[in-house]
C-alpha cells in the first residue's frame, strides 16, 4: 500500500473543516490536518495576488487518489484549487496499517 500526502489550499477555515470533514467521512482520506494562518502569493490571470489561506494535509492512499481528487474538485469553491500528492516514501508499520485501514479500499 502507497500512502499518499496530498496538499490543498483553501480560503477560510469553515470551508477547509467542510471539506476535511466529508473527505474522512468519504474514507478518502485517513486524516487530514488544517494549518491557518497561511500566507499565499501567486500568480492568477497574470496579476500578482496575495492571501492568507488555510491548508489542508490529507493522508490517503495512491489507490484512493482519482475519487479523492474528484472530491476536492466537487466540494472545493476555487476555480482551479490546488491538489498536490506527494508519495510518503517511509512510515511506521503501524501507521501505514493504521492508514490503509482508515481509507476505502478499492
Amino acid at each position: 500500500m502507497q500512502g499518499l500526502l496530498v496538499m490543498t489550499a483553501c480560503p477560510d477555515q469553515d470551508i477547509a473543516r467542510s471539506i476535511a470533514k466529508q473527505l474522512v467521512l468519504e474514507r478518502l482520506a485517513a486524516c487530514v490536518n488544517i494549518i491557518p494562518g497561511v500566507q499565499s502569493i501567486y500568480r492568477w490571470f497574470d496579476a500578482i495576488e496575495e492571501t492568507r489561506e488555510v491548508i489542508l494535509l490529507i493522508k490517503s492512499t495512491a489507490d484512493n487518489y482519482a475519487l479523492l481528487e474528484a472530491a476536492i474538485l466537487r466540494l472545493h469553491p476555487y476555480q482551479v484549487p490546488e491538489v498536490l500528492a506527494v508519495p510518503i516514501a517511509q512510515a511506521s508499520s503501524a501507521y501505514v496499517t493504521w492508514l490503509s485501514n482508515a481509507c476505502l479500499t478499492l
